[in-house]
C-alpha cells in the first residue's frame, strides 16, 4: 500500500489516477499511524511554500513525513513536495521546510525577459543515475514542469537528474530512502509510469 499524504494543499487526483493506472494499491490519507505502516508514501504539492508547511503543520502531516522517512522506507515527493524536503525557499521568507535535505531554493532568473516564468511544459532530462526512479530509462527524456522556482542541491551526490531552463536546474534528487521530482511524474506520459512503476518497486510491490 502506497500512501498518497493529504496534507490539505496538494493536488491529488492526477497522482491518485496515475498510480490506478498503473495498478498500485494506494490510499489518500493524512492519518500518521496509517502512513507509517504504508510501504511508501508519496507527498505531492501545489502552491506556494509558506502555505503548504502551514498546512503540513496544522494537519500533522510534517511530523508523520519527518517519522516515515526515518523508517527508511521510499518517500517520494513532487513538484512543490520536492522544495518542501529543503530548509527554506525564497518564495517565502521565514517559513521553514522540513530541513530534511540541504540546498537553495530560488526564482528562475527571468533573463530581462527572454523567459516565460513560471516555466510550464515539456523539457528534457539530463539523468546522472539510470537507477532507482530512472531505472529502464534512457537517453534524454521528457517530462513536464510547472514551477517559478527551483532546487540547487548543496550535495551534487544527491542529485539524479537535470535541466536546463535558461539555468540548470536540479530535476530530482535521492538521497538514501528519499526521491523527489520537481517535475510532474504523473504528467510526463509513458516516462512518467515508469518514474512510478520505478517507485513502487522500491517498496517491493
Amino acid at each position: 500500500m502506497i500512501a498518497v499524504i493529504d496534507y490539505g494543499a496538494g493536488n491529488l487526483q492526477s497522482v491518485i489516477k496515475a498510480m490506478n493506472f498503473i495498478g498500485s494499491e494506494c490510499i489518500v490519507t493524512n492519518e500518521k499511524e496509517i502512513i507509517l505502516n504504508s510501504d511508501g508514501a508519496i507527498l505531492p504539492g501545489v502552491g506556494s511554500f509558506a502555505d503548504a508547511m502551514d498546512c503540513m503543520n496544522s494537519s500533522g502531516a510534517t511530523d508523520a513525513v519527518l517519522e516515515f522517512v526515518k523508517t527508511g522506507k521510499p518517500f517520494l515527493g513532487i513538484c512543490l513536495g520536492l522544495q518542501l524536503l529543503f530548509e527554506s525557499s525564497e518564495e517565502s521568507p521565514g517559513a521553514k521546510g522540513l530541513g530534511l535535505l540541504k540546498g537553495s531554493i530560488t526564482r528562475i532568473p527571468n533573463h530581462n525577459g527572454t523567459l516565460k516564468i513560471p516555466h510550464i511544459g515539456w523539457n528534457s532530462l539530463d539523468v546522472r543515475k539510470h537507477e532507482g526512479l530512472f531505472k529502464g530509462i534512457e537517453g534524454n527524456p521528457y517530462v513536464y514542469f510547472v514551477h517559478s522556482y527551483f532546487l540547487k542541491a548543496d550535495d551534487e551526490n544527491i542529485v539524479s537528474s537535470t535541466t536546463n531552463y535558461g539555468t540548470e536546474i536540479d530535476a530530482s534528487v535521492n538521497a538514501g530512502n528519499i526521491y523527489a521530482t520537481q517535475f510532474h511524474p504523473e504528467k510526463s506520459g509513458k516516462v512518467g509510469l515508469q518514474i512510478l512503476n520505478n517507485f513502487v518497486s522500491l517498496t517491493g510491490r
